[in-house]
Parts: C-alpha cells; structure tokens; sequence
C-alpha cells in the first residue's frame, strides 16, 4: 500500500572463511591491497603533518613529547604550567590593582580554587602571601625546572647560559679586564705630549692620591701589579724611576703578565684564605691572597676611570674598555 513503511533489504553476510561478521560485505572487498611498507617499487608514504606546540611537526604528540623532553629536560606541557605560573606570580606582584580571579584565568585556570591551589603547591606560598610580602627580586619568584628556561618580565623567556660561571670565573675576568685595559690606556697616553701628562687632575673631592696627573695615575697602577708580585715574593718595594709612556708600557708588559698569572693560579688553588706577608711594608703586614686581589680590582678601577677622564679631556675618546660590562656580555656568549 501506497506509503506503508518497508524495512530495508539486508543483504546476505559473506560466508567466506575469515570474513564472518563482515556485514554487507562485497565480493570486490576480497581483492588484495596494497601492501603499506615501503619497500622496492613502493614508495613511502608521505607523512601526515600536525600542527602543535611549535607549529607545523611531523611528530605525533606522544613522539613530539618525547623529543622535546630528551632535548629540553622537561615535557612541553609541564613547561608551559610551570612558565604561566611564574608569570602568574610577576603579574601578582607587579599589578596590584588586578584581582586574583583575573590573574588566574590569564593562566589558563578556571577558578580562583583552582588557581590557588596549583600556585601554592608550585611556589610554597598562596598568591595572596606573595603579593602581600613581595620578594627582593624577581628571581626568587622562579620555579625549578630541568630546561632552564624561565619567564622573563615584562613578557619574555629567560634562557640557560651556555655555560656555567662562578664568581671565580668573573673576578678572573675582571682582573683581566683591568690588565688589558691599562695596557690600552698607556698605548694612548703615549700619543699626548708631557704636559698633558703632567697636568694635575682637578677633583671635587678628595682622591686616592695628592694632586693626581694622568702621568702618576698610570705610575700607580703599574706599581701596583709590580708592589703585590714583589711582597708575595717576599721582595722589596718596586723601581718606579722609569715613569716615560714607554718605560710604563714595558713594566706593565712584564708585571700584568704576572700578576694576571697569580690569580688564575689562586683560583685554581682555591687559595683566596691563604695569607702571606707583606715585607714592603715597614712593620710587614699579613693579608690574604683574596683581600690583595680585591683591593687591586677596588682601588685599580678608580684609577683607571679617572686615567680614562683625562684622556677623554685630551680628547681621545675611544675607549671602549674602560667598562667591563660588554666584555664579560661577550664572553658569556661565546
């Protein structure tokens, strides 16, 4: 009858040994496929690409996980809770007029509980105890990770330095900085003429020494190297009698040498308690290898940035290692 409802026609299941419970199965399904493995005459088949952490991969996820971790230290998805919460944390700290609310949802978390709760698993502290007693710096805010990356404020990442350095790596360097230098400052002191170089310095303060000229400021350094080299040696106070640009420029060539020599050793010795005594002085005095080395980068500095005044009066002003700042930043990078 016109508009009854018929069930559909089943077709008859295949009976063919292996294919029990096929189902509508059709007799050009028994045709053999083709094999998928690459081999001779079989091509590779191209791999699926994924989009992900990082943009386009050929990785699944699971794979992708596995090679950032073993590259990185640490799963990508741990990375980045651990990198939103300290955000989390500069944001606390830095924006007190935002709520907590606001600052949770930014980190991907849903509630206040929530948020809450991972802060102070991860930090030891609430985010209202943080913003109620904010630490020095920044840093203290980061949380441990194998990567080394952190968050960077106001919005960037921190990444690990290629190497590690101790404070014994930056005192080395900056000893180095300070023998170099000198040997630079000298080179341009011998393009003035001697009254340039006798010319007294004028201070508004008191200085280091009486009536400083740029000629006694680089005598002062160089003796300096030659005074402490001499007392370690159980030596007498160093000529200074040869005070011409060149006869400084030899003098520094030898005692900068040397004195550069006996830090690095002194490090490598983790020698910076041992003392020794000054026989220069009258009565000898004891000091420590550490407190020598301090008191000539200390002492050694104002010196050099009042030489590198009175060249720039004289009118060399391209000096560029007067500040040792860009050449430890180089070093760091190499």
């Amino acid at each position: 009858m016109a508009g009854t409802l018929r069930p559909p026609r089943q077709q008859p299941r295949s009976s063919a040994p292996g294919r029990a419970g096929a189902g509508w199965a059709r007799d050009d399904d028994r045709r053999p496929r083709p094999d998928p493995r690459p081999g001779p005459g079989r091509p590779r088949r191209p791999v699926r690409e994924r989009r992900g952490p990082g943009g386009p991969r050929h990785l699944s996820r699971f794979h992708f996980d596995r090679v950032v971790t073993a590259a990185g230290g640490e799963p990508p998805g741990a990375l980045r809770r651990r990198l939103l919460l300290e955000r989390a944390a500069y944001h606390l700290v830095r924006h007190p007029e935002r709520t907590v609310l606001d600052v949770a949802v930014e980190a991907g978390y849903g509630s206040h509980e929530a948020f809450t709760r991972a802060f102070a698993r991860a930090h030891g502290v609430t985010p209202t105890a943080v913003r109620a007693d904010p630490p020095v710096t920044f840093r203290s805010l980061e949380l441990p990770g194998a990567s080394g990356v952190h968050f960077q404020p106001p919005g960037g990442l921190r990444l690990p330095a290629q190497r590690k350095e101790s404070s014994m790596d930056v005192l080395q360097q900056l000893v180095d900085h300070h023998v170099d230098a000198l040997t630079t400052i000298i080179a341009s002191a011998g393009t003035l003429a001697d009254d340039v170089l006798d010319q007294p310095i004028t201070q508004s303060v008191e200085g280091v020494d009486d009536n400083p000229t740029l000629r006694g400021l680089l005598n002062a350094m160089v003796t300096q190297e030659e005074h402490w080299l001499n007392a370690l040696r159980g030596g007498d106070w160093p000529d200074e009698s040869d005070q011409s640009v060149a006869g400084l420029a030899a003098r520094h060539a030898v005692a900068g040498r040397g004195y550069r020599a006996f830090v690095a050793q002194s490090i490598a010795d983790a020698a910076m308690a041992d003392t020794f005594v000054d026989t220069t002085c009258e009565p000898p005095v004891t000091h420590t290898v550490g407190g020598t080395i301090a008191h000539v980068v200390t002492f050694g500095a104002v010196c050099r940035t009042l030489a590198v005044g009175a060249l720039w009066t004289a009118g060399i002003r391209d000096l560029d290692q007067a500040d040792p700042r860009p050449r430890l930043d180089g070093l760091a990078t190499r």
